[in-house]
């Protein structure tokens, strides 16, 4: 007798050529909507699944874990996984994957696009235009920041920090401060002419602060009032991190009263919600968590959950497994 086929369910529309490379293998349940599952829907389909294919806004935790004693492997089509517990799933056997590498590229130059369009005012500058106001010109009509030459600084040298950096300091010539919880080798950042700085020293340096560090319970509000006080007047700040870095009510303050000049943001607290003072605010561009939206990258990103889901139930190793030890229990 040949063994029973898995099923598992997709929470998200996704592409049809991902979609049929699992066929091929598994019977599927597919939420076919953008519109997210709800804890409770959630917890009525996972329970008859052995895997999932989730992306960030699926909780996976112990409760839900508790009412699914069948599944085994939950893989996710995003980089960031702050909403699997992770050692609940690996204490349960529950091989859990992410998609790193694929959109490192792709999000740095969204992430460096925002911080263009946040130094330069492009945003402001194009309502300005839509609205019917531009009638005359004057000599510091939407004057922004230069950022060539200026100092960018990267809270979090992670591959995405990293690659904003390449393409701050070998395209626009700009110096380079950075902060992380460890340094990177000697040899990266003489390439790159970076200094590592204390968290204090960056905010105080930073003409441009990019912020690219993984949401958890440490780096929750990582960037609050304080540090925001002590960022240099006229500086701008970009996220590309994951909502819950910053504090964004103290953001909406800071443009509103300072120092910032301009802020950029793809993530948010409680996205989709987003706190009504930036929504206000004409100094900050915002864009709804896309900077790994092109669509090479975007398909790269599912055919790597497809592939961890592929291989862990045809008895491989999944490429990006984030607790492989659980892969040396029988499945």
């Amino acid at each position: 007798m040949s063994p029973a086929r898995p099923r598992i369910l997709v929470t998200r529309r996704i592409f049809e050529p991902v979609l049929d490379r699992l066929r091929a293998v598994a019977d599927l349940d597919v939420h076919d909507s953008d519109v997210a599952l709800s804890p409770q829907e959630l917890m009525q389909r996972l329970p008859a699944c052995d895997g999932a294919f989730v992306a960030t806004t699926e909780r996976i935790d112990a409760a839900l874990l508790n009412a699914c004693p069948r599944l085994r492997a939950v893989c996710s089509m995003a980089v960031g996984y702050n909403n699997i517990d992770l050692a609940a799933c690996t204490a349960r056997g529950v091989l859990v994957s992410n998609a790193p590498d694929v959109l490192t590229e792709t999000t740095a130059d969204f992430g460096f696009a925002l911080l263009l369009a946040t130094a330069r005012r492009v945003t402001e500058s194009e309502h300005f235009l839509r609205a019917g106001q531009w009638r005359y010109w004057s000599v510091d009509l939407f004057a922004g920041q230069d950022v060539h030459g200026a100092t960018l600084g990267i809270l979090g040298m992670g591959r995405i920090g990293q690659a904003v950096a390449r393409r701050g300091v070998l395209g626009f010539g700009m110096k380079l401060v950075y902060h992380n919880r460890s340094r990177l080798p000697a040899e990266t950042e003489a390439a790159l002419g970076a200094r590592w700085v204390d968290k204090d020293t960056l905010l105080a340096e930073a003409d441009h602060l990019v912020i690219v560090v993984p949401y958890t319970p440490e780096t929750h509000h990582l960037v609050g009032a304080a540090e925001l006080a002590r960022m240099k007047p006229g500086a701008t700040l970009v996220n590309i991190a994951r909502g819950g870095v910053v504090d964004d009510a103290a953001l909406a303050q800071a443009l509103r009263e300072g120092p910032l000049a301009a802020a950029g943001l793809d993530v948010f607290e409680g996205e989709p919600s987003v706190h009504p003072g930036l929504l206000a605010a004409s100094n900050v561009v915002l864009t709804p968590h896309i900077a790994s939206a092109s669509l090479r990258t975007r398909l790269a990103m599912a055919q790597l959950a497809a592939d961890n889901l592929l291989a862990f139930f045809s008895g491989g190793t999944p490429p990006t497994a984030l607790n492989p030890e659980v892969l040396a229990r029988p499945r």
